[in-house]
């Protein structure tokens, strides 16, 4: 007996400093590259709340270093959850994130309209009120993440998905405090592939006794890219619902397409003729949001002379000042403008301790990513996911017919989850602000899942 101890006190120290070791590997590089920021160009005093900023590598030889920002709550960080947020894309900043969805800065336009470096403000309905935040530039190449080496920019959505859960391990074992808090992972738009892959690692990593163990309660999605062919196919009854193409027009669709607005026969003359029809109703909206005008893709002969919010040019990127003409209408993405003059100024760079040399020109999304395309479908993550005791929130803009929300229901639906609330108005300030309902998957009247799915009113 004594000999079976001694073994198992053997195996006991040897697992311990084993993990121990592991920490401390963890720990080598991710400790050495973080930074409070007190305050930032164009804001007027010291930051009201804390923000990190720094890089925590992965893969093989730590060669992708992901950029991350990390926003503690302004009001209870010690209890409030932390969630883990990643913006769409793929390839689409963190900081398009922080500035233009949930963060708590976004920019004074009046202020920063007068041909000056950009005005910063305070977002009084920022995330960070009641939730701690890590946005995280992923993948490699997005925002100020690079790679040391070239391999490092081949990236993929499950890779992308494996490199992002080992950032929030390092990361978790660097910041030991937060790791009892409740954990989300969340994101909008493209994020809907590598969010619920990201969801499922984290789970099975608890599971199998990956250190360290995280306190995973559930993911929150917008508008998210879940399953292709939904998806397309989602656009025409969306068209129909919004009274963007006539009764007549799809009830002939229906009949002579089967639905089918993705891959249509094209030897279906009648189907043909329908979805040209429809594609010439809508051909001029935005897809984003139908209430907003449509904004011209590329302009004759640009020169790049000096930045101008009036005018937007391709990617936004090439926001440039071509020959006089009269302004169109305002477009949303005119705003883009000042985050590009704001995350390409040194004094901004140097302020968020950005490595020099490793990132020349910062773009909102990047659109040359190295990105191979390998999930089709993230329905069966979901559907695994409803087996564990998890929440779950699915939100949709109720005038977005890129994602629509139409196709976000039909997917959630095939989850054949039992339905707690049907439809219903949820209010902000006495106001509808959308619809929602709450799904839930029981073992024996115990709700071990439940999923929410709310439709939210795009307003300016």
């Amino acid at each position: 007996m004594s000999v079976i101890r001694l073994r198992n006190t053997r195996c006991h120290l040897i697992n311990m400093m084993l993990f121990l070791a592991f920490t401390l590997l963890l720990l080598s590089d991710a400790a050495a590259s973080k930074s409070i920021i007190k305050s930032l160009p164009g804001f007027d005093g010291n930051l009201p709340f804390v923000l990190e900023t720094g890089y925590i590598g992965v893969g093989e030889l730590e060669a992708v270093q992901l950029f991350y920002y990390f926003i503690e709550s302004e009001r209870s960080p010690k209890d409030d959850p932390l969630v883990l947020w990643l913006t769409g894309g793929p390839g689409c900043s963190a900081l398009s994130g922080i500035i233009y969805e949930i963060g708590p800065l976004s920019f004074d336009y009046a202020k920063s309209s007068g041909g000056g470096k950009p005005v910063l403000a305070l977002n009084p309905y920022s995330w960070t009120k009641i939730a701690n935040i890590i946005f995280v530039d992923a993948p490699v190449g997005t925002g100020f993440s690079y790679s040391t080496t070239w391999e490092g920019y081949h990236v993929s959505d499950t890779i992308s998905a494996a490199e992002t859960y080992e950032f929030l391990r390092k990361w978790l074992v660097d910041h030991p405090k937060f790791l009892t808090n409740p954990l989300y992972v969340a994101g909008d738009s493209y994020t809907g592939i590598v969010a619920p892959i990201i969801v499922q690692e984290i789970s099975d990593g608890n599971e199998v006794g990956h250190q360290p163990t995280m306190n995973l309660k559930g993911y929150v999605l917008g508008n998210p890219r879940t399953d292709y062919e939904i998806q397309i196919n989602s656009i025409v009854p969306f068209a129909h619902l919004k009274v963007l193409i006539s009764d007549k027009l799809y009830e002939s669709f229906m009949k002579n397409c089967k639905g089918e607005y993705l891959n249509p026969d094209q030897r279906n003359a009648s189907c043909m003729e329908d979805i040209l029809a429809i594609k010439e109703c809508i051909r001029n909206l935005c897809n984003a949001h139908i209430l907003e005008p449509t904004c011209k893709d590329i302009s004759p002969k640009p020169v790049p002379l000096k930045w101008d919010p009036r005018f937007l040019i391709a990617d936004d990127a090439d926001i440039l000042l071509s020959s006089p003409r009269v302004p169109g209408p305002w477009c949303r993405s005119y705003n883009y403008v000042y985050i590009y003059m704001w995350a390409n100024d040194e004094t901004v760079r140097d302020a968020l301790h950005i490595r020099k040399g490793t990132i020349k020109d910062w773009r909102r999304c990047n659109k040359t990513l190295a990105y191979s395309y390998n999930v089709k479908s993230t329905v069966d993550y979901h559907r695994n996911l409803t087996k564990k005791p998890y929440r779950a929130l699915i939100y949709s803009g109720d005038h977005d017919m890129l994602i629509p929300y139409v196709g976000t229901l039909e997917w959630i639906e095939s989850l054949n989850l039992t339905i707690k609330y049907d439809w219903e108005p949820w209010f902000v300030d006495g106001q509808v602000a959308g619809y929602a309902m709450l799904y839930a998957d029981n073992v024996q009247d115990y709700i071990t899942y439940d999923l929410t799915f709310a439709t939210v009113k795009l307003i300016e």
